[in-house]
């Protein structure tokens, strides 16, 4: 039977969206298909379903989605009745019912609606659906007792009209109240109730929002300036002097295009970060001259400089009204919405509350979900060297609004926070350390010196060698001061990975270091081996790598079933890479009987239960292996690469493995997702974390 959860409220202006997105993450960790219901919709674009469609990759046709408009409900109701209208509403939410195993349904919004008790449709769809209900009561300005007041009388009114509410929100509270509403609320409801502060960048609107609520005409600026959120308006009249001291972070500046002096000002403290601004509104349609313009694309290259008709009273009216929305075109807004969901909402207790099973299958998202949860339970600190590297920025951006763990980013200070703010990321809560100037070299310097003495390097030497960002940042993880290390969106693999062999080198038991690929099928989660290090282990080399790789993939909640591949299945082929890897095969079962092998076997063979019962049909392994060891490099790294690029799968990787401590390398065409992904695979590494009840595969 389809479970289902209806997220509603009591009226607007409560921030439900949070919510909604908050639930969506639960339900997408732990099930493979997902659906959403929208039984009320207003004509225009839905701005939700559009997030939720982008970012969790739904393939629902948007036609499914909604049951029917306020306006034909209200004409529906006032003429055959609430029976009728419920009736109609049912029948939508079991056609979207029958094709998914969970369905989100979203409440109706209480604006500009004319249905009578709107309250009392909510709870009579829900429980018509059969879904579990959590309402979301809005706090924003409310003292702490007012705001209990409301989630108590909110929770009896749901639960009198027989739904099964089974957990309350208090939304948009006072940050400074959020302790204590959640502490009224735990004492005096029977269900969990998670208290979520007020966040001022989700309701800060973005240039790009404002650009489209003025009707104004963009002058400079890229995509990213144009993201940036607008926190803050500061409007230009003063003299340069006293104009600049009133600017704030992440402010508008709206000032008569005719005052260049403001206009090349602010770019400037933008450009210095003193402070970095979001951008410039020019009013009275003036505009400074083609010399000024030019002077300002090269001081803030990307800032948003946008112009209006209007005056400034008029344009601070209308701007004062924009309020900022999630939505598919503000992914950060989202990252920073989820960050506030999961550091106030207790995840796995919600999850058990609306009965979330865990699906059979393993998706790319559930895999990635699952990263990101496991890390952020145990935080570490990862040190990312490659500071001023915009992917790695922007991947630092969405660790940080996740709370996903703790960053040091390693560079010229001053160049990573003024890259940063061009880009519109907030680097308040990550440690920046610029290694050729940082107290910590002299030390590094002489750590470096006593570990590669038996190489002849001095300390002189060791001090220049010590301020490369690599080197730094490896030290960091070896001293303690980092849990983890990622690197490699613009530095070879090499450069990467021979400080740590240097300065770290294999943990007791490992041969060599190696590394794997999680390999996110469209059903399940494979583990490759070794598709990046090395380019022809020999046999006790290879039966190292199947071993670490088990241990890898086991820790990832991937149950190991290695498969040692060759071009010959059994024994029906011979030669000297048969051989090696038949004697690798004999080698981990004589080191990890516990461990399940076969070996030589084809990859069809491995992973195509038709093919294994042909060729292998008593092999515990053959035809479901997860752990696919490949004899050389040349052949892992051909093969991951076209499984990628062929099957459509996510490749996460290369996770290096045989470290004492954590490193990781990047490709240099990584994505912002891929070194989300590659950060936290180094947090829950650092952490040590036995395996645990995860995925199985």
């Amino acid at each position: 039977m389809t479970r289902s959860v209806y997220v509603t409220g009591i009226e607007r202006g409560d921030g439900r969206q949070v919510v909604e997105l908050g639930v969506m993450e639960l339900l997408t960790r732990h099930v493979d298909r997902v659906g959403v219901f929208r039984p009320l919709v207003h004509d225009g674009p839905d701005r939700l379903f559009e997030l939720l469609r982008a970012r969790y990759r739904l393939t629902q046709p948007a036609e499914t989605v909604y049951g029917i408009s306020y306006e034909e409900a209200a004409t529906l109701q006032a003429e055959r009745g609430t029976d009728e209208l419920v009736s109609r509403l049912v029948d939508r939410f079991h056609q979207v019912a029958r094709e998914y195993e969970y369905v989100l349904v979203l409440g109706s919004d209480y604006a500009a609606t004319s249905l009578p008790a709107e309250l009392n449709l909510n709870a009579r769809l829900a429980n018509e659906f059969g879904a579990a209900v959590i309402p979301v009561v809005g706090g924003q300005g409310q003292e702490a007792e007012a705001v209990r007041a409301e989630a108590r009388n909110a929770y009896r009114a749901y639960t009198s009209l027989g739904c099964d509410v089974v957990a309350m929100v208090v939304n948009r509270v006072a940050p400074e109240l959020r302790e204590a509403v959640a502490e009224r609320l735990a004492a005096r409801l029977p269900v969990p109730c998670y208290a979520l502060p007020e966040d001022g960048s989700l309701s800060a609107p973005t240039v790009n929002q404002i650009v489209h609520a003025l009707g104004a005409e963009v002058l400079l600026g890229d995509d990213s300036g144009l993201a940036r959120d607008a926190r803050d308006f500061v409007f230009g009249g003063a003299m340069l002097p006293t104009f600049l001291k009133a600017l704030t972070p992440g402010c508008m500046v709206i000032t008569p295009g005719d005052r260049a002096d403001l206009v090349i000002g602010s770019l400037a403290a933008h450009s210095a970060g003193a402070p970095p601004i979001a951008g410039v509104v020019l009013t009275l349609d003036e505009r400074p001259g083609p010399d000024i313009m030019a002077l300002a694309a090269r001081l803030a290259p990307g800032t948003p400089v946008i112009s209006v008709p209007a005056g400034s009273f008029p344009t601070a009216a209308e701007l004062f009204a924009v309020e900022g929305k999630l939505n598919a075109a503000s992914p950060r807004k989202a990252e920073t919405a989820l960050g506030l969901f999961e550091r106030h909402v207790d995840t796995a207790e919600l999850t058990n509350r609306i009965s979330v099973a865990r699906s059979g299958r393993v998706t790319p998202m559930m895999f990635e979900h699952e990263l990101i949860e496991r890390s952020r339970s145990g935080r570490r600190r990862v040190v990312l060297p490659e500071g001023t590297e915009e992917r790695v920025l922007r991947a630092a951006d969405v660790l940080l609004r996740r709370d996903v763990c703790d960053l040091t980013l390693l560079g010229e200070a001053e160049a990573i926070r003024k890259r940063a703010a061009d880009l519109a990321i907030d680097l308040a809560d990550a440690q920046i350390i610029d290694p050729q100037t940082s107290e910590l070299r002299e030390r590094f310097a002489e750590l470096y010196a006593q570990l590669r003495a038996h190489k002849g390097v001095g300390y002189e030497l060791a001090h220049d060698v010590v301020a490369d960002v690599s080197y730094f940042g490896t030290l960091m993880v070896q001293e303690g001061l980092a849990d983890g290390m990622v690197s490699g969106a613009v530095h070879s693999t090499a450069a990467t990975i021979r400080p740590a062999f240097e300065i770290i080198k294999t943990r007791p038991g490992a041969q060599i270091v190696s590394s794997v690929f999680f390999m996110c099928l469209a059903d399940r989660v494979l583990v490759y081996g070794d598709c990046a290090v090395n380019p022809d282990p020999n046999a006790e080399q290879l039966a190292d790598i199947a071993i670490q790789s088990a241990t890898t993939a086991a820790r990832f909640g991937v149950e190991p079933r290695i498969a040692m591949l060759s071009y010959s299945t059994g024994t029906s082929g011979s030669g000297a890479d048969v051989d090696k890897v038949r004697k690798a095969t004999e080698i981990v079962r004589e080191l990890r009987p516990d461990l399940l092998v076969e070996g030589p076997i084809q990859y069809d063979a491995a992973v195509d239960a038709a093919v294994a019962r042909t060729k292998l049909p008593d092999s515990e392994v053959a035809g479901k292996a997860t752990v696919l060891i490949f004899p050389d490099l040349n052949t892992g790294n051909n093969t991951y690469k076209a499984v990628q690029r062929s099957a459509g799968a996510v490749a996460v990787g290369p996770v290096l493995q045989g470290l004492r401590k954590p490193v990781n390398d990047l490709s240099r065409g990584a994505l912002v997702q891929d070194i989300v992904n590659t950060v936290a695979i180094t947090a829950i590494q650092a952490q040590g974390a036995q395996p645990g009840a995860g995925h199985t595969a």
